[in-house]
């Protein structure tokens, strides 16, 4: 067992030396780094370590939680007490408790999350590949005058949990990440876009001159934006933006937001909610991703859960609690901070269909091509969608000039269910991702 978990198992058994009926309790070391170069200065370099524990425990049905990062003995035994002493004056809640039993992993897979030799780079080393991607950007083109900056960081994690009825494991990942954001300009309208890429291993990232010049074709095509009057049309979201919308079923799908009755997927697990080209998944197990993980917040293997079948909801997203409020099991999509258990997803994506981006454009007459979405326009009540967009109008099936200063609005249960292509261009660049997606018809609301 490792110097972590020697760790968490002492402060468990202090926990139930002083009252706790149940415990568990995770620790974090992480160090990152990150530079920023702007018009290929420094601006900022950081580097940073980091370390905490967190501790919830049960006294009957009573739950407390409570985290440090002094991993000292002393302050750890305060941390005990603290938390065995407010789980006590805390009201008792029947459904509360540890994950069951039976459900625990019962084994640490290796999902290839973590880069040995990728952090082996000298600092300098590190900037420079910032400052070569922002160079691309500003060298591409005249019209790219100025820039935000160009960016690297890189981390590395180990985790560890354990549960006072059974359940030790840990995990090491590791991460990467290189952007930058150009200015362009033209008859003195400015525009700034941006690329980026976030890998595991470091030998994946894309080039830094291939991510700069993508920023910078980025900013040059929205030189020359107008608005657009209003009109219901098909709308095409970019893969980036599509990943925005598969987000807001997720957080209607997952069990706070069900039991709080705050949420338009209440009640309809087993109904057609989209096309039946629709289908959503979760899969916390694939090899290198970026949102896997082994095991879930409570220790439950990390699985494949197909939220949304050919159009059908047929999961939600539940740690055990929020399965206990609903008279479900979990789907082990826990996750753990400092304040105790919440519900995330890993690696959320929508299914990629078989037509081409350039085929979805090309179907389309006159319509909207989404590239950028602003604002928090979307209540997950009602799941009705407003939000301030950019992009490209489409006339006669090709991508005719940029779009600013407008705003797509709808519902998202009927845009799923008006979906009319999903693109063959998935590519898992994020922990949630999408491929290109046209709904057949939203309002455009411009002048």
């Amino acid at each position: 067992m490792s110097a972590l978990l020697d760790l968490l198992t002492d402060v468990l058994d202090r926990a139930r030396a002083k009252g706790a009926s149940e415990a568990d309790a995770f620790v974090v070391e992480d160090q990152s780094f990150s530079a920023q170069v702007r018009m290929g200065q420094v601006d900022t370099v950081k580097h940073a370590r980091d370390q905490h524990l967190a501790l919830r425990v049960f006294v009957g049905r009573s739950a407390a939680a409570a985290s440090t990062s002094d991993l000292s003995r002393d302050s750890l035994g305060r941390l005990v007490d603290e938390a065995v002493t407010l789980a006590r004056i805390t009201a008792p809640d029947p459904l509360s408790g540890l994950a069951d039993r039976g459900e625990l992993a019962r084994g640490v897979p290796d999902l290839d999350l973590d880069d040995l030799r990728g952090h082996d780079l000298a600092p300098e080393a590190k900037i420079e590949l910032a400052r070569r991607c922002e160079q691309a950007a500003l060298g591409y083109d005249p019209r790219i005058t100025n820039s935000e900056g160009g960016d690297f960081g890189d981390g590395h994690a180990r985790y560890a949990y354990a549960t006072s009825h059974g359940f030790a494991g840990e995990y090491r990942s590791s991460s990467f990440s290189l952007s930058t954001s150009p200015l362009a300009s033209h008859n003195g309208e400015m525009q700034r876009d941006g690329w980026y890429h976030t890998t595991r291993k470091r030998a994946s990232l894309d080039a830094p001159e291939a991510i700069g010049r993508v920023a910078a074709q980025r900013a040059l095509r929205r030189l020359g934006a107008r608005r657009v009057k209003t009109a219901e049309v098909p709308v095409i979201f970019d893969p980036q933006m599509a990943a925005t919308l598969i987000r807001h079923v997720a957080g209607a799908a997952s069990g706070p937001s069900l039991y709080r009755g705050a949420s338009f997927l209440l009640n309809r697990l087993g109904e057609t909610i989209a096309a039946p080209s629709i289908t959503i998944v979760d899969d916390g197990t694939l090899p290198g991703a970026l949102g896997s993980r082994p095991f879930d917040g409570e220790g439950l293997p990390t699985r494949r859960t197909v939220l949304v079948d050919r159009g059908v909801l047929t999961s939600y997203l539940l740690d055990s609690y929020s399965a206990r409020k609903l008279g479900l099991a979990s789907t082990h999509h826990a996750a753990r901070d400092g304040s105790g258990v919440t519900v995330s997803t890993t690696n959320l994506h929508l299914a990629p269909g078989d037509a081409s981006p350039e085929s979805l454009i090309r179907s389309v007459k006159s319509g909207l091509y989404v590239t950028e979405l602003i604002g928090f326009g979307v209540n997950g009540v009602t799941g009705d969608y407003s939000r301030g967009a950019v992009g490209m109008w489409i006339d006669n099936g090709e991508l005719a000039y940029p779009v600013e200063e407008i705003t797509v609005a709808g519902n998202l249960l009927e845009m799923f269910r008006a979906v009319e292509g999903v693109g063959n261009d998935l590519v898992l660049r994020d922990r949630a991702a999408a491929p290109t997606l046209l709904i057949g018809r939203m309002v455009v609301a411009g002048d």
